[in-house]
């Protein structure tokens, strides 16, 4: 069997960013330990020097309106963790400023940033390059920034920061742990009198930690977005749920009170990719508290999951959509018949390729082929089948065997997620033929657009009147027949620049209403009644009462063919 190299580098792709998340996941569960400030922050660079692969990194904090290095792993100089600039300069004055990654190919040469002289001299010593930085968010305050370095030019993707960005949630989660930690130590030694109180508070903190612990480990044992809220609402009490969309892209958590019901609303993010939102939903009595901060806080880190496993979980999706696409092309250029390694190809996604008869084309005046495709996914893996864009057109090969209920059942999915019109047409495919069937349906779906047919589903056998429009190998029956019947009107127009058949079209379209087809064609009736009569001398006959549905049809047929 002979291997195709891109199956190799598609797998290993996906193969690689679903080790990635792995050791995210697991590197997120080893920071949730509660430990002193400088042990969270040597193991958050150690593990974001692991994760990422870059030359070193380091992390700097903002105290008293400067940046500082608090942890470095891979330096080279013991000195670079005294660098500190103001927190306006830099890199990581623009990350500061923006709340949002950014990233140069070479630091040294980039006119985009301000330059501070004394770390501009550590960075030779360095030897950095380009350098990457993504910022550290706890309770909607920038407390600091995270940076991946290499020591050689480059750019970085927007997997690479989305997956320094996701890493930095979980690190200013462990970041706040550590601070909050430390804060009760504290607390604890100074204050002995107030023991009680902050016993209470260290075990809260140690509540919320083995919270995430629960979360990460629904995450590692392959559980979905909903597992996760289930899990979410068995700690919390009240109902959780993970919306698809949010209009609050602030990054904090909004609480609204009506009727006695909360609702607060966490958006879900990964870096600057809004995935949607966590609503927790819960009664708030009279004398009830609203919520406890802890609580929010916890709803808060919950979403930093949920958006790891949701990036996760789209990853697989593309690849996999990716090839759906690939091999249905793959099927319509080989056609007819299909090749051993398409067999086995097709079997490793549970998909039997020699029960693939049926090719459907959609189109939609309102919504791209782009969007088109991607719900046809959808419906393609619920019935063994494949979906992708060929030839410009969103396109579909499922098994059928009720072809006008296939087709129709795809257009009743489609318009429900489009919320709009959606013609659907299909053709069945004969001994694996699937383009020869694309092209008789891609053709049907033109004369249905000519005709005004834009929102239904149907095989091209509902439209089999017209098969001379669409039907390829029927275009000398096509020619014989319009050269029969307007045959002649044609030449007679190309000849003498007229446009008869243009006026007979118009007539019959306004139900040989002399009066109302000359105020359509802007004419005087006794014009009109000139070139019908001209019709008369064209064609030879009494065209109105011997032939005159054979001349409509073919009048019919020769507009449609056009369009």
């Amino acid at each position: 069997m002979a291997i195709d190299p891109s199956d190799d580098t598609e797998a290993h792709a996906l193969v690689r960013r679903q080790r990635e998340l792995a050791s995210l996941y697991a590197t997120a569960k080893s920071l949730t330990a509660l430990g002193g400030l400088d042990d969270v922050l040597q193991s958050i660079v150690r593990h974001a020097h692991d994760l990422m692969g870059t030359d070193f990194t380091y992390l700097s904090l903002v105290a008293d309106g400067r940046l500082s290095a608090r942890a470095a792993e891979g330096t080279i100089s013991a000195a670079f963790l005294s660098a500190t600039i103001p927190s306006g300069v830099g890199l990581g004055g623009k990350v500061l400023a923006t709340r949002r990654p950014h990233w140069v190919r070479n630091y040294a040469a980039s006119t985009l940033i301000d330059h501070d002289a004394g770390f501009d001299r550590l960075v030779g010593t360095e030897d950095l390059v380009a350098l990457l930085g993504v910022p550290l968010v706890i309770r909607d305050e920038v407390v600091g920034a995270l940076f991946a370095a290499y020591r050689s030019e480059r750019s970085f993707d927007a997997g690479e920061i989305a997956l320094l960005s996701a890493f930095a949630d979980h690190a200013a989660v462990a970041l706040d742990n550590a601070r909050l930690y430390e804060k009760s130590r504290k607390a604890l030694q100074e204050l002995q009198v107030a023991y009680r109180k902050i016993e209470e508070h260290v075990t809260v903190v140690e509540r919320a930690q083995e919270i995430h612990e629960a979360l990460t480990g629904v995450v590692l044992e392959g559980g979905t977005p909903d597992d996760v809220a289930r899990r979410l609402a068995e700690q919390l009490g009240g109902e959780v749920e993970v919306l698809d969309v949010v209009g609050n892209r602030s990054g904090r958590v909004t609480t609204t009170v009506e009727n006695g019901v909360a609702c607060s609303v966490a958006p879900i993010q990964a870096g600057d990719s809004h995935l949607g939102a966590l609503a927790w939903t819960r009664e708030a009595g009279a004398g009830q508290r609203v919520s406890d901060d802890m609580d929010l806080r916890t709803l808060e880190r919950a979403t930093h999951i949920l958006g790891l496993l949701i990036l996760k979980e789209r990853a697989v999706a593309e690849a996999s959509e990716r090839l759906s696409g690939e091999l249905l092309t793959e099927l319509m250029v080989g056609s007819p018949g299909i090749s051993p390694s398409q067999r086995t190809r097709t079997r490793t996604r549970g998909i039997d390729a020699d029960r693939l008869n049926l090719v459907l084309v959609a189109d939609s005046p309102a919504s791209s082929s782009t969007d088109l495709v991607r719900h046809l996914h959808d419906i393609a893996r619920t019935c063994s089948g494949l979906a992708g864009e060929h030839l410009g057109r969103a396109t579909m090969i499922v098994p059928s065997t009720d072809d006008d209920r296939t087709v129709q059942d795809v257009h009743r999915r489609l318009r429900r997620a489009l919320g709009g019109p959606v013609a659907v047409v299909g053709e069945r495919a004969a001994n694996h033929d699937w383009a020869r069937a694309f092209s008789l349906a891609g053709r049907c779906g033109s004369v249905m657009r000519a005709l005004g047919h834009t929102d239904v589903g149907a095989t091209t056998g509902r439209y089999a009147l017209y098969a001379l429009i669409f039907d390829t190998d029927r275009v000398r029956e096509l020619d014989r027949f319009l050269d029969a019947s307007i045959g002649p009107l044609v030449a007679y127009d190309r000849r003498r620049g007229t446009d008869l058949v243009g006026t007979l079209s118009v007539y019959y379209g306004h139900r040989a209403n002399v009066a109302a087809t000359a105020r359509a064609l802007h004419v005087h009736v006794n014009t009109l009644l000139k070139r019908l009569d001209r019709v008369s001398e064209v064609l030879g006959v009494d065209w109105r009462t011997e032939n005159d549905l054979e001349l409509q049809f073919g009048l019919q047929l020769h507009r449609l063919r056009t369009a």
